[in-house]
């Protein structure tokens, strides 16, 4: 082990955290602030509960053992530190096991399976800091130029004919027009607690096969499906497309998050769990916009770290993940309508 600590990577636009770091102790480090005012607008932080960046709820999270009570790995909190300062120190097991794009469909799945039978049980708790309105005020905060779908200099760009095709165009363009009625949509679905940052970062599946969540700034309310609906294309994003991806996971965790609600018990309509799902893919509204402007400005650096990447591997990737995004849309739409939602 190393004499000095060593630094994560995390998202450093994201307010709340002011470092992540593993310890030499063999403990990972994180530290959770109020104080930082350096961080984007979008992510500026809360000292309101509910909101979804809420600057403490991941230390409320571990204190309340809400992972264990939901049935939900998460790593050991060895102890809660208050600074001098105020901020408050996580000090939390390391968990070994396999994590972000290492995750095989395998992994994947068995974490949407652990998401439905966590999200199956009933009551739910009902802690006054969980989050409430977080796919409606994250999604709708991101600063996306939508008067780039209407582009046709930026959709004529290489890299974007390349992977963006006709018929994907016109179906994230339907994904946009339809933002209001999916947000409306997912806000009538039942109600269970989500993670609400499920994808690959956040993930990590122990030697024994147990799924372990990190990361629980956000959680609070969601819609059944919610966090499986985001699982899926947050999957493509940030790794290079892997060999089966795209054809098997999205209903590969569509069968899984449902075998997991059966497992618990769960009785309501398994068609209001696929919906949740599918109306989840608004919460990357935004996304396409995004890669139209980095096209054009021919700016490509990873989520977080801010490093570059090669184009073309993050474009393949993102057209996969946004092409299920643009498929579910279409078919939560025609599925509310059958449900007269």
């Amino acid at each position: 082990m190393s004499d000095e600590p060593l630094q994560l990577p995390h998202n450093r636009n994201n307010a709340v955290t002011r470092g992540v770091w593993r310890g030499r102790d063999g403990l990972i480090h994180k530290v959770l602030t109020h104080r930082r005012t350096d961080a984007p607008a979008r992510w500026a932080s809360s000292a309101e509960p509910r909101f979804w960046n809420y600057w403490r709820r991941e230390a409320d999270v571990y204190v309340s053992g809400l992972p264990e009570r939901l049935g939900l790995g998460a790593p050991k909190l060895a102890e809660l530190r208050e600074l001098p300062d105020g901020d408050l120190e996580l000090v939390l097991e390391d968990v070994p096991g396999t994590h972000g794009g290492d995750l095989t469909l395998e992994d994947i799945a068995a974490v949407a399976f652990a998401a439905g039978r966590a999200q199956g049980a009933e009551p739910q708790p009902s802690e006054p800091w969980l989050s409430r309105g977080f796919l409606a005020d994250y999604s709708t905060t991101r600063p996306a130029d939508f008067s780039l779908l209407e582009d046709e200099r930026a959709w004529a760009l290489p890299l974007i004919a390349r992977h963006f095709p006709p018929d994907l165009r016109e179906a994230l363009v339907r994904l946009h027009r339809n933002r209001e009625r999916l947000l409306t949509v997912m806000a009538r679905l039942p109600r269970t607690v989500c993670h609400l940052d499920v994808w690959p970062n956040n993930v990590i599946r122990r030697p024994d096969g147990t799924v372990v969540l990190l990361d629980w700034a956000f959680t609070g309310d969601g819609a059944v499906g919610e966090d499986a609906g985001n699982l899926v294309p947050d999957s493509f994003f940030d790794w290079p497309l892997r060999p089966g991806f795209a054809e098997h996971l999205p209903d590969l965790a569509t069968e899984a998050y449902l075998e997991g609600l059966r497992a618990a018990g769960w009785s309501g309509d398994p068609r209001t769990a696929v919906l949740g799902i599918r109306a989840s893919a608004v919460k990357y509204d935004w996304l396409m916009p995004w890669c139209l402007r980095a096209a054009l400005d021919d700016s490509h650096r990873a989520y977080g770290s801010g490093e570059a990447v090669d184009p073309d591997v993050r474009y393949e990737a993102r057209a996969a993940g946004l092409a299920i995004c643009a498929r579910w849309a279409d078919e939560a739409v025609e599925l509310a309508d059958a449900l007269g939602l």
